[in-house]
């Protein structure tokens, strides 16, 4: 490789420090079964990256081997800056895990709950102490953490096992479906917490069956199917890649819509209700040059607004059993 386009060691440190996880050709099989075939991932520190995918996808195996929990069969992975093969003690210090199935101990207090994780990362009495009382104000527990765990609500449970993870203040959370089983209430104070998370500077690697979670949360989304990323890209993005998107014009005044009618192509049209429906791509180019169009011929449309798909349709379009892997350039 020429010189001139190596990177410097000052320019790799800098590349390393704003990337939280880097796996590059990561894969696993058990037996004849390959769950993750050779898929990369990168996610900037300070970010929310969201694994999406069916049952049996991979996305909790992704989990365990970024988590340590189990190893690779192949891939340069690295967590923080470490090297999960050479270094797996510096990335469990450095992260910080909740599964589906909480870690919380219903028979002890919430309290004792936090005291526990306290002293599994010895911390001494009275660190352990501060941060717990810290915790359990910052996740609305103190009313509730002289009280055995069995008699939490989901939505509390959920809460403490979060504030478990944050006793060793990790800079990396590994959140598998953290809201499965939660009400919508639970649900949205469970995001709120999570956007406080990376607010702080704290990188956020989300796997979920609920769409619209993604959609709220992530910075970046990835769509894993059959063990490969079907696609990828912000969830704007990854919208575009599934065809229905269009611009609907609407319009009172009856002249005006047959004119607009008859200049545009490709249009459909509803005379009953006055309404003409573009097909978009959803870009902002394409808006523009529609704006454009109605300014230089003075028609005015009473109301205009973009539909694009949503991420129901993109997970159901890229996971169907018939549709073939797409590149996750597709996406970019």
């Amino acid at each position: 490789m020429p010189s001139s386009v190596m990177p410097t060691s000052s320019q790799g440190d800098r590349d390393a420090s704003q990337t939280a996880i880097s796996a590059i050709g990561l894969r696993k099989a058990y037996g004849d079964k390959t769950v993750l075939d050779g898929i990369d991932i990168r996610i900037p520190t300070g970010s929310v990256y969201a694994l999406l995918g069916p049952n049996g996808a991979g996305k909790t195996t992704a989990v365990k081997i970024l988590s340590t929990l189990i190893d690779a069969d192949a891939g340069e992975l690295h967590v923080n800056g470490h090297d999960l093969a050479k270094d797996p003690q510096a990335v469990r210090a450095a992260i910080g895990v909740t599964g589906q199935f909480s870690a919380v101990d219903g028979l002890i207090t919430g309290e004792e709950n936090m005291l526990l994780m306290a002293d599994l990362h010895h911390l001494s009495k009275s660190e352990g102490q501060r941060i717990t009382a810290e915790l359990l104000q910052r996740f609305d527990l103190v009313e509730a953490a002289k009280k055995p765990a069995v008699t939490y609500s989901g939505g509390m449970k959920r809460r403490l096992d979060i504030a478990m993870t944050l006793v060793g203040s990790p800079r990396v959370i590994f959140l598998d479906e953290p809201t499965t089983g939660l009400d919508p209430r639970a649900r949205h104070n469970m995001w709120g917490i999570i956007r406080e998370l990376v607010t702080g500077g704290v990188t956020v690697f989300l796997t979920t069956q609920y769409l619209d979670e993604a959609d709220e949360l992530a910075d970046h989304i990835a769509v894993l199917n059959d063990g490969k990323i079907a696609a990828e890209g912000s969830a704007e993005e990854l919208k575009r890649l599934i065809p229905g998107g269009h611009v609907r014009l609407r319009f009172t005044d009856p002249a005006a819509y047959q004119f607009a009618a008859l200049s545009l192509t490709e249009v459909t049209t509803d005379d009953e209700a006055l309404v003409l429906t573009i097909p978009s791509n959803g870009s902002q180019g394409e808006l523009r040059s529609i704006l454009d169009w109605l300014d230089s011929t003075g028609i005015e449309a009473d109301e205009l607004s973009m539909h694009t798909p949503d991420l129901d349709d993109v997970f159901f379009a890229l996971t169907g059993p018939d549709v073939p892997n797409q590149s996750k350039e597709n996406a970019r």
